[in-house]
């Protein structure tokens, strides 16, 4: 029974008691993708429970380009005063190199939970941290893997609101 009641929980829209950030696109830093490429991040709240994200992140340099670029769906369940906690679902395509420095394709699906908060009278710079699992390929020595991963605000994302 409590699993149905938190299902509805989530598919209901809440009342929103944080910042008001429908329309506003937030632009910042990410480092969520698997090969640790640092990425330029963008994320654009569409509704009151409902925000769409996205990063992309490249390196070029004279032997190589790596790259990887991604999209992010938030679903948001619950709200504060400063704070939204959300579920999250990114999908993302990457190079990288393998043990011979060849340049290598792989994904990155990640399914997790997080929150985004700001400060009182800061409300247009937000800072987010995740946890969750995320199912890779771009591991040189392992292949496909799977694993849990917890990433702090420097890591999941700082976004400033335009």
């Amino acid at each position: 029974m409590k699993q149905k009641i938190l299902f509805l929980f989530m598919l209901l829209p809440s009342l929103t008691f944080a910042a008001d950030l429908r329309g506003r696109l937030g632009v910042g830093a990410t480092n969520q993708l698997a090969t640790d490429l640092p990425a330029l991040s963008f994320k654009i709240q569409q509704s009151k429970t409902f925000a769409l994200g996205g990063l992309l992140g490249f390196k070029s340099d004279e032997d190589n380009t790596l790259y990887g670029i991604g999209l992010k769906a938030y679903r948001i369940i619950f709200d504060e005063p400063q704070l939204n906690f959300y579920f999250a679902g990114m999908l993302a395509t990457q190079t990288y190199l393998d043990n011979e420095d060849d340049v290598k394709n792989g994904y990155q699906v990640d399914g997790t939970m997080g929150t985004e908060f700001n400060f009182t009278g800061l409300e247009s710079i937000g800072f987010s941290f995740e946890f969750g699992v995320s199912l890779r390929t771009t591991d040189p020595d392992h292949g496909r893997s799977i694993q849990t991963l917890g990433d702090n605000f420097l890591k999941a994302a700082v976004h400033f609101y335009l």
